[in-house]
């Protein structure tokens, strides 16, 4: 594996963020990935389907995939979306 690494994640994950970050995720494949949800105000269910797959797609690689710093605001979009925070968040 090569060095871990990270992206930021936008402020709001919605159907128009699915992509790029689907894109963004697709070209660090194969390197371990540290990612900051601090900024996140809102998150939708098309980009948490994204983070979800590249979490799989990570642990089928046997490669690190960390989403750290999650805001609350991450948090409760998890819960709100029926999805337990530490099905993706990594406390470090």
């Amino acid at each position: 594996m090569s060095a871990e690494e990270s992206i930021a994640l936008p402020e709001t994950l919605d159907l128009v963020a699915a992509k790029p970050l689907a894109q963004t995720l697709l070209s660090m494949r194969g390197s371990d990935v540290r990612i900051d949800a601090s900024q996140v105000m809102r998150i939708g269910g098309q980009c948490l389907q994204v983070l979800l797959s590249a979490a799989a797609t990570w642990k089928a690689d046997h490669a690190i995939f960390k989403v750290v710093a999650p805001s609350q605001e991450f948090i409760g979009g998890l819960r709100l979306l029926g999805v337990e925070p530490t099905t993706l968040v990594t406390q470090d």
